[in-house]
Protein backbone atom coordinates (compact mmCIF):
# COMPACT_ATOMS: atom_id res chain seq x y z
CA UNK A 1 0.00 0.00 0.00
CA UNK A 2 3.27 2.32 0.62
CA UNK A 3 4.36 1.57 -2.70
CA UNK A 4 0.74 2.75 -4.56
CA UNK A 5 0.91 5.85 -2.43
CA UNK A 6 4.68 6.77 -3.09
CA UNK A 7 3.96 5.87 -6.89
CA UNK A 8 0.58 7.86 -6.83
CA UNK A 9 2.41 10.63 -5.16
CA UNK A 10 5.33 11.29 -7.50
CA UNK A 11 2.87 10.75 -10.65
CA UNK A 12 0.98 13.84 -8.98
CA UNK A 13 3.87 15.73 -8.35
CA UNK A 14 5.10 15.48 -11.91
CA UNK A 15 1.84 16.33 -13.27
CA UNK A 16 1.72 19.12 -10.92
CA UNK A 17 5.26 20.29 -12.08
CA UNK A 18 4.25 20.11 -15.58
CA UNK A 19 0.65 21.79 -15.27
CA UNK A 20 3.07 24.92 -13.36
CA UNK A 21 5.62 24.99 -16.07
CA UNK A 22 3.19 25.10 -19.18
CA UNK A 23 1.25 27.97 -17.48
CA UNK A 24 4.78 29.98 -16.29
CA UNK A 25 5.64 29.76 -20.15
CA UNK A 26 1.97 30.97 -21.05
CA UNK A 27 1.92 33.90 -18.63
CA UNK A 28 5.46 35.02 -20.14
CA UNK A 29 4.45 34.75 -23.73
CA UNK A 30 1.39 37.05 -22.36
CA UNK A 31 3.57 39.86 -21.22
CA UNK A 32 5.83 40.10 -23.80
CA UNK A 33 2.80 40.87 -26.74
CA UNK A 34 1.42 42.93 -23.78
CA UNK A 35 4.62 45.13 -23.66
CA UNK A 36 5.37 44.87 -27.35
CA UNK A 37 2.05 46.24 -28.27
CA UNK A 38 2.04 49.13 -25.29
CA UNK A 39 5.71 50.39 -26.50
CA UNK A 40 4.83 49.72 -30.11
CA UNK A 41 4.39 53.95 -31.45
CA UNK A 42 1.05 54.82 -33.18
CA UNK A 43 2.85 56.87 -35.82
CA UNK A 44 6.51 57.73 -36.71
CA UNK A 45 7.47 60.77 -39.21
CA UNK A 46 10.96 61.36 -40.73
CA UNK A 47 12.30 65.06 -41.90
CA UNK A 48 9.40 66.43 -39.67
CA UNK A 49 8.54 69.69 -39.26
CA UNK A 50 5.59 71.37 -37.15
CA UNK A 51 4.64 75.12 -36.90
CA UNK A 52 2.80 75.74 -33.67
CA UNK A 53 0.87 79.26 -33.07
CA UNK A 54 -0.54 80.66 -30.16
CA UNK A 55 -4.46 82.21 -29.59
CA UNK A 56 -3.66 84.93 -31.28
CA UNK A 57 -2.07 83.26 -34.34
CA UNK A 58 1.21 84.39 -33.99
CA UNK A 59 3.69 81.95 -34.59
CA UNK A 60 5.02 80.16 -31.00
CA UNK A 61 7.30 77.78 -31.76
CA UNK A 62 8.89 75.59 -34.87
CA UNK A 63 10.30 71.70 -34.25
CA UNK A 64 12.36 70.18 -37.09
CA UNK A 65 13.38 66.81 -36.32
CA UNK A 66 15.42 63.77 -38.60
CA UNK A 67 12.76 61.29 -36.75
CA UNK A 68 9.51 61.34 -34.71
CA UNK A 69 7.40 58.43 -32.63
CA UNK A 70 4.33 59.61 -31.05
CA UNK A 71 2.91 56.74 -28.17
CA UNK A 72 -0.95 57.95 -27.43
CA UNK A 73 -0.81 55.46 -24.95
CA UNK A 74 1.82 57.33 -22.95
CA UNK A 75 1.23 60.91 -24.45
CA UNK A 76 4.61 60.93 -25.23
CA UNK A 77 6.23 61.88 -28.33
CA UNK A 78 10.09 61.01 -28.94
CA UNK A 79 12.46 63.09 -30.95
CA UNK A 80 15.85 62.47 -32.79
CA UNK A 81 18.04 64.80 -33.55
CA UNK A 82 15.02 67.54 -32.51
CA UNK A 83 15.80 71.24 -33.29
CA UNK A 84 13.21 73.98 -31.55
CA UNK A 85 13.22 77.46 -32.61
CA UNK A 86 11.16 79.59 -29.84
CA UNK A 87 9.18 82.52 -30.45
CA UNK A 88 9.04 85.29 -27.50
CA UNK A 89 5.56 86.85 -27.06
CA UNK A 90 7.39 90.20 -27.40
CA UNK A 91 8.07 89.45 -30.99
CA UNK A 92 11.68 89.23 -30.47
CA UNK A 93 14.10 87.86 -32.10
CA UNK A 94 13.79 83.84 -31.99
CA UNK A 95 16.63 81.48 -30.16
CA UNK A 96 17.58 77.94 -31.48
CA UNK A 97 17.31 74.45 -29.29
CA UNK A 98 19.18 71.57 -30.47
CA UNK A 99 20.31 68.30 -29.08
CA UNK A 100 20.40 64.70 -30.09
CA UNK A 101 16.81 63.39 -28.63
CA UNK A 102 14.13 64.83 -26.99
CA UNK A 103 10.63 63.78 -25.27
CA UNK A 104 7.58 66.13 -25.56
CA UNK A 105 5.39 65.00 -23.00
CA UNK A 106 1.56 66.05 -22.95
CA UNK A 107 1.65 69.47 -20.59
CA UNK A 108 3.98 71.04 -23.54
CA UNK A 109 7.49 69.99 -22.05
CA UNK A 110 9.97 68.93 -23.71
CA UNK A 111 12.90 66.90 -22.37
CA UNK A 112 16.37 67.91 -24.27
CA UNK A 113 19.02 65.43 -24.26
CA UNK A 114 22.47 64.88 -24.88
CA UNK A 115 24.92 67.94 -26.57
CA UNK A 116 22.29 70.12 -25.77
CA UNK A 117 22.77 74.16 -27.26
CA UNK A 118 20.69 77.29 -27.00
CA UNK A 119 21.89 80.03 -29.28
CA UNK A 120 20.45 83.27 -30.41
CA UNK A 121 19.80 84.10 -33.98
CA UNK A 122 20.65 87.81 -32.73
CA UNK A 123 24.11 88.27 -33.83
CA UNK A 124 24.43 91.17 -31.22
CA UNK A 125 23.34 89.64 -28.39
CA UNK A 126 25.36 89.23 -25.08
CA UNK A 127 25.21 85.53 -24.67
CA UNK A 128 25.47 83.66 -28.20
CA UNK A 129 25.17 80.15 -27.01
CA UNK A 130 24.42 78.26 -23.91
CA UNK A 131 25.45 74.18 -23.53
CA UNK A 132 24.38 71.29 -21.68
CA UNK A 133 23.70 67.51 -21.12
CA UNK A 134 19.99 68.30 -20.18
CA UNK A 135 17.61 70.70 -20.59
CA UNK A 136 13.43 71.04 -19.82
CA UNK A 137 11.24 73.29 -21.90
CA UNK A 138 8.17 74.31 -21.19
CA UNK A 139 6.40 76.18 -24.27
CA UNK A 140 3.95 77.31 -22.66
CA UNK A 141 5.76 79.77 -20.71
CA UNK A 142 9.13 79.69 -23.15
CA UNK A 143 10.94 78.91 -20.10
CA UNK A 144 14.24 76.63 -20.27
CA UNK A 145 16.00 74.80 -16.95
CA UNK A 146 18.42 72.79 -16.39
CA UNK A 147 19.67 71.62 -12.87
CA UNK A 148 22.86 69.87 -15.01
CA UNK A 149 26.40 71.85 -15.70
CA UNK A 150 26.56 74.61 -17.77
CA UNK A 151 28.85 76.55 -20.32
CA UNK A 152 27.35 80.08 -21.19
CA UNK A 153 29.51 81.62 -24.15
CA UNK A 154 29.03 85.52 -24.85
CA UNK A 155 30.70 88.00 -26.76
CA UNK A 156 34.32 88.00 -24.75
CA UNK A 157 33.33 85.90 -22.08
CA UNK A 158 32.72 82.08 -21.24
CA UNK A 159 30.64 81.16 -17.94
CA UNK A 160 30.93 77.73 -16.17
CA UNK A 161 28.16 76.37 -13.73
CA UNK A 162 25.29 74.50 -12.98
CA UNK A 163 21.26 75.19 -12.70
CA UNK A 164 19.97 77.70 -14.89
CA UNK A 165 16.72 79.24 -15.25
CA UNK A 166 16.33 80.84 -18.65
CA UNK A 167 12.86 83.08 -19.32
CA UNK A 168 13.14 83.45 -23.38
CA UNK A 169 10.22 86.09 -23.12
CA UNK A 170 11.94 88.39 -20.99
CA UNK A 171 15.31 87.47 -21.63
CA UNK A 172 15.76 87.27 -17.88
CA UNK A 173 18.86 84.20 -16.85
CA UNK A 174 19.48 82.60 -13.46
CA UNK A 175 22.89 80.65 -13.16
CA UNK A 176 22.02 78.59 -10.13
CA UNK A 177 26.13 78.20 -8.89
CA UNK A 178 28.44 79.50 -10.82
CA UNK A 179 31.91 78.02 -11.07
CA UNK A 180 34.12 80.22 -13.24
CA UNK A 181 33.94 83.30 -15.87
CA UNK A 182 36.53 83.75 -18.36
CA UNK A 183 37.13 86.42 -20.13
CA UNK A 184 38.64 86.95 -23.78
CA UNK A 185 40.17 90.15 -25.23
CA UNK A 186 37.92 91.15 -28.26
CA UNK A 187 39.89 92.14 -31.12
CA UNK A 188 38.54 95.06 -33.08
Amino acid sequence: MNRLYSIAFVALLIACIAYGLIEWKQSKKQIVETIDTELAPDFIAESLKSNTFNETGALSHIIDAQRMEHYSGIEVTHFEFPSLTLYPENKDVPWKVSSKEGTLFKNNRVSLKNRVKLESTDPDSLIQQIHGKSIELDLNTNTISSEQAIVIIGNGFTVYGSGLIVDINTKKMTLTEHVQTIYQKTQK
